[in-house]
């Protein structure tokens, strides 16, 4: 989805947070809780194309659930979070369905908590995240092989020999098909698919910091840039030369 050029952004634990000027993004889905916020104006979002439109100030959306988001005219501040972190699971038991609209009054009180409209502090970010967000009474259910995995590959996952699915297996001390049915039953996704997710905000990271779409896709273990391009257009709705020209923000956490 998303963000014009003079856009601001940091990592924060399990999180990616991006603002700027809103634009509007195709249907696309992607493996992490999202927060949307308009920090002006408002914004409309639905789950498929041809829906009606839902016009509010912000909005949660669940890890994997198909959407679409029209900013156009905004300022927004974007959240991208792990489902397996506690912010990510916090978030998600406010998430009943796909998409959960927050009401005026609360999307307000985000605005001022995040810093003066329109240019948020990082500060003010890390404040209302960690104060009004993150609740630790819904910590993620991992099995602990999983766990284990996760933390390996955050570490390692620019080394593709060293994560293949054998590999993983011996860190997580599970056969490889014991493996894949813990790690679905934790995750949500499989394996593969969430490899490819946390190597898609690899990407958006270097194609943010001025890399090529190439260089990006060879950094994050994408075959090619084309590989990365159709990877971009349907997790993010937005293509790699969007992002590196400051167009649109992903995530990297």
């Amino acid at each position: 989805m998303l963000i014009a050029p003079n856009v601001g952004a940091f990592p924060w634990p399990a999180a990616m947070i991006v603002w700027g000027a809103g634009e509007a993004s195709s249907v696309h889905q992607h493996h992490s809780v999202q927060l949307i916020l308009a920090l002006t104006a408002s914004l409309r979002i639905r789950c498929h194309e041809g829906e009606p439109w839902y016009q509010c100030d912000a909005a949660l959306v669940r890890a994997d659930a198909p959407h679409e988001v029209d900013a156009r005219g905004a300022t927004v501040l974007i959240v991208f979070v792990e489902p397996e972190s506690p912010l990510g699971a916090a978030l998600a038991a406010r998430i009943p369905a796909d998409i959960t609209h927050i009401s005026s009054a609360e999307a307000a009180r985000w605005r001022g908590a995040v810093g003066v409209a329109g240019s948020p502090s990082d500060a003010g970010i890390r404040q209302w995240l960690e104060a009004d967000l993150l609740d630790a009474h819904h910590p993620p259910t991992l099995h602990p092989g999983v766990g284990r995995v996760l933390r390996y590959i955050r570490d390692h996952l620019g080394e593709p020999d060293a994560v293949s699915l054998r590999g993983l297996a011996v860190v997580a001390g599970l056969s490889p098909s014991r493996l894949m049915h813990a790690f679905t039953t934790s995750m949500g996704i499989p394996l593969r698919p969430y490899l490819l997710w946390l190597r898609l905000q690899i990407a958006c990271g270097e194609l943010m910091c001025g890399a090529s779409a190439t260089d990006a896709a060879l950094e994050a273990g994408f075959a090619d840039a084309a590989h990365l391009s159709r990877t971009c257009r349907r997790m993010l709705g937005t293509t790699p030369t969007a992002i590196a020209a400051g167009k649109a923000r992903s995530n990297i956490g």
